[in-house]
């Protein structure tokens, strides 16, 4: 009887986390899938159910972070895969190739430049410009050390800056993509 008490407890609180900490992550895991949010949900659900199967081992104070390593990994092992990279699923076979209009705004932009890092500079820079977290949260969520962090960042910075001024004028005028240095005043 004891364990269906103690059951009802970490499910509550696994609950309250979900309504609490499920939007961040949607959010993360969109910039993460820049873009695809067929993609963000399920790196999101695969965060979720992580956590459900491992809640009760995983302490209090380190459930965010711990949410953003697994999304981090998630999002690397499943760009690691390669039938998503060429593959797309589609009810039916279209008739004529469809070519997609460019988008123009500002969101669409920044999630092409964003398509175009490699996933693990891309969490990189997400991490900590969107987010907001530490070198050193960011150095154990990736698993490397705090250096390649900074340079991961710095080289992420400097070529969505290039991808975002190759873009029309329309379309850059969404986020500012700050440069290195006013970055590092920003978050040192």
């Amino acid at each position: 009887m004891r364990w269906k008490r103690d059951s009802a407890a970490w499910e509550d609180e696994f609950r309250t986390f979900v309504a609490h900490s499920r939007p961040s992550l949607l959010r993360a895991a969109t910039l993460l899938s820049a873009g695809n949010s067929h993609r963000a949900e399920d790196l999101v659900q695969t965060v979720l159910l992580r956590m459900y199967l491992n809640w009760r081992r995983i302490r209090a104070g380190t459930r965010e972070q711990y949410a953003r390593k697994i999304l981090t990994n998630a999002h690397i092992d499943d760009r690691r895969r390669s039938h998503t990279r060429h593959e797309e699923a589609y009810a039916e076979p279209p008739d004529v190739a469809v070519v997609q209009p460019a988008p123009t705004d500002p969101d669409a932009a920044v999630f092409r430049a964003l398509a175009e890092l490699p996933p693990r500079m891309r969490a990189t820079v997400i991490l900590r410009h969107v987010l907001d977290v530490s070198v050193a949260d960011t150095a154990d969520a990736l698993g490397c050390s705090e250096g390649n962090v900074k340079s991961q960042t710095a080289h992420g910075l400097d070529r969505l800056r290039a991808a975002l001024s190759e873009s029309s004028p329309d379309e850059t005028r969404g986020p500012a993509v700050p440069t290195p240095t006013e970055a590092r005043r920003n978050h040192t």
